[in-house]
């Protein structure tokens, strides 16, 4: 069999396909580059290829000019490996980490002959499972598309999954099993076996479970990481990080500022062993001595340092994500200057201390400036920083501070080099706040799209003109999307599906689909209403996150 031209240039672990009894297809919804670039796709299809009744399988997005061809010849979208067609397999699990990506489940569907909706597909259909972090913030905008949900992080469930499986599917022929059968897995979410009901205002009213299921989904969480692979087990050129190796240091965080989910949904903050770090960064695939480590509090991590140091002891290099401000250390910067890395990435988040108190980010302009200084006496080239607009509570003249804040870092650089120019770029990203499920702020608005223009506006203009400073943004519209994805309930899959029909028309569907979109966008809601996720247990009270909340709105 001809091997897949998207998979040519890969090495390291692949499935050995139609050797399993039970056959998945790992689907991400988006393309091989996107999807390759994600170590959560990759640790799940590597555990499940461990499974000795196993095969698993990969399927992505194709580009557009192949879904026009796939739609015209009436060919079914197929696995990477085998080329079988998605819709001859036992299951498709989808990985979803982002609500931009929603639309393209459907599209994957539609590809592979599959009714998008639930209701509609029939016993000898392929199970169709959705995991990953934004469904489980809130899995509602696409009950009516999954089968089964799966709320938590996925490495200590597919094993039960995989047990319900095995006891019902049938010997021979395939028929999906009674979804009651899964009702037991704890982390397990079934849409249909849940009824919501609504008062006559918009709001729930009710979200009651049917015989056999539970009333709350309590989110799965692993205590010792170092028992899971935590790192690549294919390399691949084609992807964001090139031929890197990806390993994970850490999950969650310990900082816990209140606009992030990821500081709440992966609550206890957790760490890899050195021990473990230095046998994934060892094992699997060759790679070109290039090690990427990934984590949300990568700095935070306390034996860091030793690890960059150990990894260049064996003859590679490393390259990090983002790391706070006051993580960095003199030895710190020298290791990974060793290792050739000569861009970093620092998220003020704000540019005004009292916003960050707003959102307890727990770093002053003090400690902003002293790690900017200390970047530029290692020559630095490269410093990214990271901001937020339309937090709560924002003011004018904090959007003029992110402004100050640029510049200010610029100066900083250049006072520390002594005229030397090594500095050849600050680039500023500034994103949209979505106030997020599980987050304090999951009852505030989201921030009128007319203003997060204007303020935008504000600081482009505002940068423009000022040297080796560049700016991008993401777009509001598309914020104000993300935003009615991940704050709505079931009944919002209505304006996915219509802009599914449409061909991908979000104005079309917002003015057609008889729902008002600034219910689930812009509208403060309150302490008493049942939120469309409050049905899961994220590990956090909602009496904690409402008293973050009133905390938050009394910085001053």
């Amino acid at each position: 069999m001809k091997k897949p031209q998207l998979s040519l240039h890969e090495s390291g672990h692949l499935c050995t396909p139609h050797t399993g009894d039970i056959r998945i297809a790992l689907a991400f919804p988006n393309t091989y580059h996107v999807g390759m670039s994600n170590l959560g796709f990759q640790i799940i299809y590597r555990q499940l290829n461990r499974c000795p009744d196993v095969s698993c399988e990969r399927a992505f997005l194709p580009d557009g000019k192949i879904i026009k061809h796939q739609e015209s010849s009436r060919m079914a979208l197929a696995s990477l490996e085998s080329r079988q067609p998605l819709n001859s397999f036992h299951i498709i699990a989808f990985s979803v980490s982002f609500e931009t990506d929603y639309l393209n489940i459907l599209t994957m569907l539609r590809l592979a002959h599959l009714d998008v909706l639930r209701t509609a597909r029939r016993a000898r259909d392929p199970l169709i499972i959705g995991g990953g972090v934004s469904l489980f913030l809130n899995p509602e905008p696409l009950a009516d598309i999954f089968d089964v949900c799966i709320i938590g992080e996925g490495e200590e469930i597919i094993e039960e999954v995989l047990d319900v499986i095995r006891q019902e599917q049938p010997a021979r022929q395939w028929k999906k099993p009674d979804l009651k059968a899964f009702a037991h897995i704890k982390g397990v979410y079934v849409p249909a076996g849940y009824n919501v009901t609504y008062h006559p205002h918009g709001t729930i009213k009710s979200f009651s479970p049917l015989p056999g299921f539970p009333p709350t989904i309590t989110r799965r969480w692993i205590a010792d990481l170092d028992r899971f692979s935590g790192s690549s087990c294919i390399i691949t050129p084609d992807t964001e990080f090139g031929d890197m190796k990806l390993v994970e240091v850490s999950r969650g965080c310990p900082r816990r500022c209140r606009f992030c989910a990821i500081g709440m949904v992966y609550r206890p903050y957790r760490l890899r062993s050195l021990q473990c770090l230095e046998h994934e960064a060892l094992f699997g695939p060759p790679v070109n001595n290039r090690i990427g480590l990934l984590g949300s509090a990568v700095g935070d991590h306390p034996e860091l340092t030793a690890l960059v140091q150990w990894i260049a002891e064996q003859g590679g290099t490393v390259s990090v994500s983002s790391l706070r401000a006051d993580t960095l250390s003199e030895e710190l910067v020298e290791r990974l200057q060793e290792s050739r890395h000569f861009s970093y990435t620092i998220a003020p988040e704000t540019g005004s201390e009292r916003l960050r108190r707003v959102i307890a980010k727990d770093l002053t302009n003090a400690e902003i400036f002293s790690a900017v200084a200390l970047l530029a006496r290692h020559k630095i080239a490269r410093i990214k920083l990271y901001f937020l607009i339309g937090l709560p509570t924002e003011r004018d003249e904090e959007i003029e501070a992110i402004i100050d804040l640029s510049r200010r870092v610029r100066h900083v650089y250049y006072k520390e080099a002594g005229g030397q120019q090594w500095l050849r770029q600050i680039s500023i990203s500034v994103s949209i706040f979505i106030p997020k499920p599980a987050t304090p702020f999951q009852w505030h608005a989201f921030a009128d799209v007319g203003e997060l223009k204007r303020k935008l506006k504000k600081i482009r203009q505002g940068l423009k003109k000022e040297q080796k400073i560049v700016m991008t943004h993401e777009i509001p519209k598309w914020a104000y999307i993300q935003a009615l994805l991940s704050r709505g309930d079931r009944r919002t899959s209505a304006f996915l599906i219509k802009a599914f029909e449409t061909g991908g028309d979000w104005g079309r569907a917002l003015r057609e689909v008889p729902l008002n979109p600034e219910f689930y966008v812009s509208r403060q809601r309150s302490r008493e209403e049942l939120l469309p996720w409050d049905f899961i247990n994220h590990g956090v009270t909602k009496d904690a996150l409402w008293e973050e909340y009133q905390t938050a709105l009394q910085q001053h």
